[in-house]
């Protein structure tokens, strides 16, 4: 087995990324490729027809995974970290330990209070009830931590991070997923989506699917 999956790292002579153009958790990480201009071989999988190269690489079957040389991984905030330490202009993690800490932090609760309820609202098509309590969820979240996105240019930082590739596939699918903010209350935020939408990496990573979700 390893050697097969050893044979099939070393049939890449760039590095590879499976993606979906629909995921939010691959759409972080082509953020990242975009942010740090990095020649990457995107592939774009049909999450219902995986290709048997992907099945053999990755032992979860799943997506995102990243091929480079004879690396292979399938963690998304694992390939963002690595991304960022092997290609390091520009930094998306602070220098100092505790600023990095406090990053990474930052990425844990965004996954632990926003992530959970956009996977719900998009997978449980069949459970209204549900849905409809994940978007009241997601939507009071949002209201609740506004003032900050007013404090920073950027999340609880001066400099663009790993925390704002995170925040902004969540934020460009709020239309997808049915959210509608107050315009007044939630102005902050919505300044701050402006100023990660109009970013050249942002409209870079974005897939065919992805642009059609704003239009």
């Amino acid at each position: 087995m390893e050697s097969n999956i050893l044979g099939l790292l070393s049939k890449r002579s760039v590095m590879t990324f499976f993606s979906s153009g629909l995921d939010h958790y691959c759409h972080r990480v082509r953020i990242v490729l975009a942010e740090k201009g990095v020649q990457v071989d995107i592939i774009n999988v049909d999450e219902n027809n995986f290709p048997e190269e992907l099945t053999q690489l990755n032992p979860y079957n799943g997506l995102p995974t990243l091929i480079d040389r004879d690396l292979c991984l399938y963690q998304p905030n694992i390939m963002m970290e690595y991304l960022d330490e092997r290609f390091p202009h520009p930094p998306l993690l602070p220098v100092y330990p505790v600023m990095r800490a406090q990053c990474r932090q930052w990425v844990y609760r965004v996954e632990r209070d926003w992530c959970g309820y956009v996977d719900t609202i998009l997978a449980d098509k069949e459970k209204p009830a549900q849905i409809a309590e994940a978007k009241k969820s997601l939507r009071d979240s949002l209201l609740s931590v506004a003032p900050i996105f007013d404090e920073k240019p950027y999340f609880m930082s001066d400099e663009y991070t790993l925390v704002d590739c995170c925040i902004a596939p969540i934020f460009w699918r709020l239309a997808l997923l049915d959210i509608n903010l107050p315009a007044k209350q939630a102005k902050p935020i919505f300044t701050y989506m402006d100023r990660l939408f109009n970013r050249g990496a942002f409209v870079a990573s974005l897939s065919e699917q992805e642009q059609e979700m704003m239009k």
